[in-house]
C-alpha cells in the first residue's frame, strides 16, 4: 500500500493537469521533422512568409480559426472552448543573419535578401525553431484534450522578434481590438546554458529596455601635425565615451540597473589626418521607464557639453538618434509567475525549476503587457542542451555555444517534449476544468 501511495504522489502532478504523456510522446517524431525543416529553411525578420504559411496550415488542420498576414507576416489562431479565461500563447518565427557552422545534416545553407536589400546568410541561432515546434505541439494537445480546459486560446505567430518590432506590428495591427484582450499572455524562450529537463524563471523585471542609438561628432578636419587648426572629433568622441559612463555611476541610483555600451566607432582614413566626423553607435539598457528617459536625456546633454567645450558651432552640435528598434523591458507578473511555477515544480520537480537573476538582454514579448490594458504576462526559459554534452562541457570547464552563436544547436526531441509539457501545464493551470 505504501508503495502505491508513493507512486501516486509521483504521478499526481501529471494526473492533476490531465497531461497525457503518451500523447505528447507520440507527437515528438513528427514535430522533430517539423523542427528540422524549420531549421533548414529559416527566414529573416518580416520575411517569414513560408514559415507563417506552414504554421497557419497546421493550425487550420487542428481546428483553429486562423488569420494570416497580420502585422505583416504574423498569424493569429483562435480556438474557443466554452466559458473561461482568455489566454494568449506566443511564438516568434524569425531567424538571424548568421552563417551556420553546427555541422548537423539539417543545417541551414540559405541566403536571403533582408528588408534593407542586403543578401545575408540565415540561421535559426536563437531557438525560434524550437519555439514554433513546441507551439504547434501545445496547439495539438489542447485541440485533442478539450475536456481539460475551458475558455479561449489565442495562439500568435509573431514576426521580427530579432528586430524588436514584431510585437509592435501585431499590436498596431489591432491584436487586442480586432480579436480580444487576453486575461494572460504566455511565452517561453530557449536557454542555451541549461540542460534539457530544467526550466528557469524570473519574477518581476526579467529582461531590459533596449535602445540602439547613433551620434555623430562633427569638428573641423586638418593635418595631424597642426591640431591647433582643427576641432578634433576623435578626441571629442573619446571624451564623450568616457564621460557617459558617469551617467550610470553618478546619475542613476545604484539599485536601478543601467548599461551604456559603445560598440562601434568610425572616423578617419589615415594616421596623420584629423577627420571632420566621427560616428558612434551604442546600446542603452535599463529596466524602469524613468531610468530609460533619464539615460536618453543625459546622453544628449553630455554630447552638447562636449561640443561646447571644444568650441563647436551650435549648428554642428551632435544629435542623438534613437533607432526604431526599441524593445521594452520584460516584466513578468509576480502573481502569475508564482501560480505557474508551482505547477512546474510539481511536474518537473523543484530541483529542476530554477529561479534566475534578471539580465540586460532584450525580448519584445514584454510589449504585450505594456498596453493600457496591462495584461499579466509570463515568459520562462527552457533548457535545451543535451545532458551528456552539458556535463562534458561542465567537466572540462568549457563554455557552451550561446544564443546567436553559429554553433548553437539544441537537443530537439527532449527540448520539444519538455517544452510542450511545460506550456500545456501552464495553460491548463489557468484554464483547468477539473477533469
Amino acid at each position: 500500500m505504501k508503495k502505491f501511495i508513493s507512486l501516486l504522489i509521483v504521478l499526481f502532478p501529471l494526473i492533476v493537469f490531465g497531461q497525457n504523456i503518451k500523447d505528447i510522446n507520440n507527437y515528438i517524431p513528427e514535430l522533430v521533422k517539423t523542427y528540422k525543416y524549420l531549421h533548414h529553411n529559416p527566414e529573416l525578420s518580416f520575411l517569414e512568409t513560408n514559415t507563417a504559411s506552414l504554421l497557419a496550415g497546421k493550425m487550420k488542420s487542428l481546428g483553429f480559426e486562423v488569420t494570416e498576414h497580420f502585422g505583416g507576416t504574423g498569424i493569429v489562431a483562435i480556438m474557443k472552448n466554452g466559458f473561461g479565461p482568455k489566454v494568449l500563447i506566443r511564438t516568434d518565427m524569425d531567424a538571424l543573419p548568421i552563417l551556420e557552422k553546427t555541422g548537423v545534416d539539417f543545417a541551414s545553407t540559405k541566403k536571403q535578401i533582408d528588408i534593407e536589400g542586403v543578401e545575408r546568410p540565415v540561421m535559426h541561432a536563437c531557438g525560434h525553431d524550437i519555439h514554433m515546434s513546441v507551439w504547434l505541439g501545445t496547439a495539438k494537445y489542447l485541440s485533442e484534450h478539450k475536456d481539460e480546459w475551458s475558455g479561449t486560446i489565442m495562439m500568435i505567430g509573431q514576426p521580427a522578434e530579432e528586430r524588436g518590432g514584431g510585437s509592435d506590428a501585431m499590436l498596431k495591427a489591432g491584436l487586442y481590438s480586432k480579436f480580444f484582450v487576453p486575461d494572460y499572455a504566455l511565452a517561453f524562450h530557449v536557454n542555451s546554458g541549461l540542460p534539457t529537463g530544467k526550466i528557469s524563471y524570473c519574477p518581476g523585471f526579467a529582461m531590459a529596455n533596449v535602445d540602439m542609438a547613433q551620434i555623430t561628432f562633427t569638428g573641423r578636419g586638418g593635418h595631424g601635425a597642426y591640431p591647433q587648426k582643427t576641432i578634433d572629433p576623435i578626441v571629442m568622441s573619446a571624451q564623450y565615451i568616457t564621460d557617459i559612463q558617469n551617467i550610470v555611476s553618478r546619475e542613476i541610483s545604484p539599485t536601478d540597473p543601467a548599461v551604456i555600451t559603445v560598440g562601434s566607432i568610425h572616423g578617419g582614413t589615415k594616421g596623420n589626418i584629423i577627420p571632420t566626423e566621427v560616428n558612434l553607435e551604442f546600446t542603452i539598457r535599463s529596466y524602469k521607464d524613468e531610468v530609460r528617459d533619464h539615460l536618453l536625456s543625459a546622453l544628449q546633454r553630455k554630447a552638447n557639453a562636449v561640443a561646447l567645450s571644444f568650441g563647436v558651432p551650435k549648428e554642428n552640435y551632435p544629435v542623438l538618434k534613437i533607432k526604431d528598434t526599441y524593445t521594452p523591458a520584460l516584466y513578468n507578473n509576480p502573481q502569475l509567475v508564482n501560480r505557474i511555477v508551482k505547477g512546474f515544480e510539481k511536474t518537473f520537480g523543484k530541483e529542476n525549476v530554477i529561479k534566475a537573476d534578471p539580465v540586460m538582454g532584450g525580448e519584445d514579448f514584454g510589449r504585450y503587457g505594456k498596453t493600457k490594458e496591462k495584461v499579466p504576462i509570463f515568459m520562462y526559459f527552457l533548457g535545451i542542451v543535451n545532458k551528456e554534452k552539458y556535463e562534458k562541457y561542465k567537466a572540462e570547464n568549457k563554455t557552451l555555444p550561446s544564443l546567436h552563436s553559429d554553433k548553437m544547436i539544441p537537443d530537439p526531441a527532449p527540448s520539444i517534449q519538455n517544452g510542450i509539457l511545460a506550456m500545456v501545464n501552464a495553460v491548463i493551470n489557468l484554464m483547468n476544468t477539473g477533469n
